[in-house]
């Protein structure tokens, strides 16, 4: 296992840090050519083009981590890769709305990326430098995020929007050989057989509650549609505990889920959603000169590179500096700092949603504490879970990212659909929905902030009950 930096961990790291570019391409590239897509396939309904991936890759999460635990997570992550560029061909060649959704479902996988190259780095590498690796390979990607926006606009302009989707399998392709060909697998492994039954009623239980969230301000929180989608998740997330109770090998044990853990994951879910949403918020008021009138409006020369081009850097300066730090303070303390983070630059844009350089700087805010909470959350999940299993905690991390983010941005959207007014004939978001906005972000950055602070008390009762050397195992 690696102490310090060598050439092998560099070349190691960069492997692992193009297959989270891969999933860059498979989560935030589309994005770029949404109109496009919206109009190819006539539909005015962007969340199943957008979050359709991040839905699946809730779904596939817990299945995956328990694969990777019992098979190796070297191999998991090869499979991963290739399902992903299966997805992306999928949507490349896709006749009709359907079909692209079901290509973007399976596309999805790649999600499950991310928490696989969390758990391969701390199988290479001893827990010191293990954590400062984890925040350079989960926010050393934001870097290409810097290029891609120009890359991708200036390639669909020519082609088409088909391709991203070409140079996500091209990706996906790449990465599966590099990590099948100079990656070492996992020596742990962990006995038994991986739970089908209790991984398709988790991952369907928890798609089909966060679809109902993100269907439920189209067409009605009690409508015909949503509705019974919610008590299909319910009754699936219900026969999954059931059935978590009574199967000797569940694909994740609530008996071994620590208090700590429980934290970990609460801060993770509310403190991602909410910067994911203030993501989304930024794009919109970039849309809306302030000399409208309606009370907010960052429109000018540029505004999007600035709000968009500076939290590229934001994010990997806050990965690699709550992963140094951890080493000194530990995980559950960065993970507090990240959320005081997000907390000030949510607070700030209440009067910066008018004014482009404080915009700028609450977005360079929130996008360290991006890079601080997906590194620490990680991180901490880490050292609450035994080498046996790495991949399912880790994949319940990557459950929490993806659920915060979608529900977030979903509700917040409801928010401004219902606060619009009319501006010349035309519908607009209010000020007062734009304000609501915020404030969601912020209580749930104050939620955040609440279990960072009594995760931060556990860790220290525990380190004081328990041997010094032995504190950070808690689970």
């Amino acid at each position: 296992m690696h102490t310090r930096w060598n050439k092998r961990l560099v070349g190691q790291a960069a492997v692992l840090i193009l297959v989270n570019v891969m999933v860059d391409t498979v989560i935030t590239a589309p994005l770029i050519v949404l109109p496009q897509m919206l109009d190819h396939f006539g539909t005015d309904q962007p969340a199943w083009l957008n979050a359709g991936a991040l839905l699946a890759g809730a779904m596939w999460a817990p299945l995956l981590g328990k694969t990777a635990d019992i098979h190796g997570k070297r191999k998991v992550l090869v499979w991963t890769l290739v399902l992903a560029g299966v997805g992306a061909l999928v949507c490349m060649i896709a006749p009709g709305l359907w079909v692209f959704v079901l290509g973007r479902v399976v596309q999805g996988a790649a999600v499950a990326s991310l928490f696989l190259t969390v758990g391969i780095v701390r199988d290479i590498c001893e827990t010191r430098i293990g954590m400062i690796v984890t925040g350079i390979v989960t926010t050393g990607n934001a870097v290409f995020g810097i290029a891609f926006p120009f890359l991708f606009e200036t390639l669909s302009h020519a082609y088409g929007y088909r391709v991203v989707f070409v140079v996500s399998a091209v990706f996906a392709a790449t990465g599966a050989l590099l990590v099948r060909f100079f990656l070492p697998e996992s020596v742990v492994r962990t006995p038994g057989r991986v739970d089908i039954a209790g991984a398709l009623l988790l991952g369907g239980g928890i798609a089909a509650v966060v679809t109902y969230v993100s269907l439920g301000g189209d067409f009605g929180w009690t409508g015909a549609i949503p509705l019974p989608i919610l008590l299909a998740g319910a009754v699936a997330l219900a026969c999954w505990v059931r059935l978590a109770h009574r199967t000797p090998d569940p694909v994740v044990d609530i008996t071994k889920l620590s208090r700590p853990l429980v934290l970990t994951l609460g801060v993770v879910v509310l403190g991602t959603g909410a910067y994911q949403s203030m993501l989304q918020l930024f794009s919109l008021l970039a849309d809306v000169s302030a000399d409208e009138g309606l009370g907010y409006g960052l429109a000018a020369e540029g505004a999007l590179g600035m709000l968009y081009g500076i939290p590229a850097i934001g994010i990997v300066l806050g990965g690699a500096l709550a992963g140094a730090l951890a080493t000194r303070v530990g995980p559950a303390a960065t993970l507090v700092a990240g959320v005081v983070l997000g907390l000030a630059g949510t607070l700030g844009l209440f009067a910066a949603v008018a004014t482009l350089p404080l915009a700028v700087v609450c977005s360079f805010l929130l996008s360290l504490t991006a890079g601080a909470l997906v590194t620490s959350g990680f991180n901490m999940a880490s050292t609450l879970a035994p080498a046996e299993r790495q991949g399912v905690v880790s994949s319940l991390v990557m459950v929490m990212i993806a659920i915060g983010s979608v529900i977030l941005n979903f509700v917040g959207a409801a928010v401004l659909r219902s606060t619009r007014v009319d501006v010349g004939g035309a519908a607009a978001n209010s000020a007062t929905g734009v304000f609501g906005y915020i404030g969601i972000g912020t209580g749930a950055f104050v939620a955040a902030g609440v279990l960072a602070v009594l995760l931060v008390r556990a860790q220290r009762r525990a380190s004081v009950a328990s041997d010094p050397a032995r504190a950070v195992d808690v689970a």
